[in-house]
């Protein structure tokens, strides 16, 4: 590893890129570029445009050739969910020789549910010597790397239950209107339902199982609303006693009938014990909890900066959080 600062181009300023460049610029990374496709924020300051406070003397553009042309070591990228859509913005990157961190949720263990994209974004990557990476808290870390490392010092696993449970008040609007805070429930069912979800489950139990050794026969998830017992008010929404306050998410993997992999998302307004608990059957039995819970914005872009220098140093190709080298803060 170079003694020299990481050269980084940001790839989508909404809110979670705006945190990754500020968690990034802590950690001493040099941004080189920045592409939106905001009529707003091109041709103003990047540091400005992520709410930094200061210049960095990058000028955001739409053109991704011309931010890329800076050849940067890396490519924070933060555009959207689907691995399919983000394809072809994580291809033209990996072309001009960068590796890529992104927060496409789908790109975080692509290969249970859309193997032809991960293979081609592989054959790309290992062709120009390059590395990307899919990641963030939830998928990334919390449901599914985290729970592997955990599971080091076990003799065997028979299966793992992990419980995510977030405040989701603390969160951004689009997450809150998102997962239905404030609406009824029937709107809930007629309008939000199919869209409530958070992008990654799948992954994560695919990550987690691989990880563990566990082959798979099929997943399943269902979502369902969580509805609020007091009137719960938030910067941005208000659900009275009786509306939904957000949603509960399972999804298991099954061996042979039996769920060896259950992952428990619930995010909702008003959740007073927020925690991240890994519950392990095997030997031993074992159960961790992180009491409070990774904030799911804060901690999603840190994990992308933290993880960089590990990802420009990884060998070429499409990798998982459970294939590079366990990561560690590097905020000064």
């Amino acid at each position: 590893m170079t003694d020299e600062p990481l050269t980084a181009v940001q790839y989508g300023i909404g809110p979670i890129g705006s945190r990754i460049v500020q968690a990034a610029n802590r950690t001493g990374v040099e941004f080189v570029g920045a592409v939106d496709v905001d009529p707003e924020k091109v041709g103003d300051d990047l540091g400005e445009v992520a709410g930094l406070g200061e210049s960095l003397d990058v000028t955001v553009t739409d053109d991704a050739a011309d931010a890329l042309a800076a050849d940067p070591d890396v490519v924070f990228h933060s555009t959207v969910s689907s691995v399919e859509a983000a394809a072809p913005q994580l291809t033209e990157a990996l072309e001009a020789g960068a590796n890529v961190v992104s927060t496409t949720e789908e790109l975080s263990y692509p290969w249970w549910s859309n193997a032809t994209v991960a293979e081609e974004l592989d054959a790309v990557a290992r062709e120009h010597a390059g590395t990307v990476l899919g990641t963030g808290i939830n998928p990334g870390f919390v449901m599914d790397a985290m729970p592997a490392v955990l599971s080091t010092p076990m003799a065997t696993v028979e299966s793992v239950h992990v419980e995510r449970v977030q405040n989701a008040s603390e969160r951004r609007r689009p997450l809150q209107e998102k997962v239905g805070a404030g609406v009824t429930e029937e709107t809930f069912e007629a309008e939000i339902a199919t869209e409530a979800g958070h992008v990654g489950s799948t992954e994560s139990v695919a990550m987690l199982a691989d990880a563990l050794d566990f082959a798979l026969d099929e997943i399943e998830e269902s979502i369902e609303p969580v509805v609020a017992d007091d009137r719960v008010e938030t910067e941005y929404v208000t659900a009275e006693a009786g509306d939904v306050a957000g949603i509960r998410q399972v999804a298991h993997g099954y061996v042979d009938d039996e769920a060896v992999v259950t992952l428990d998302l619930q995010m909702y307004v008003g959740a007073e014990d927020p925690h991240d608990r890994v519950e392990f059957e095997g030997e031993p039995d074992v159960a961790v909890a992180v009491e409070g819970g990774y904030h799911g914005d804060v901690s999603t872009s840190a994990v992308v900066a933290n993880v960089a220098p590990t990802v420009v140093d990884a060998d070429p190709g499409l990798a998982t959080m459970t294939d590079v080298a366990t990561s560690y803060s590097r905020h000064r």
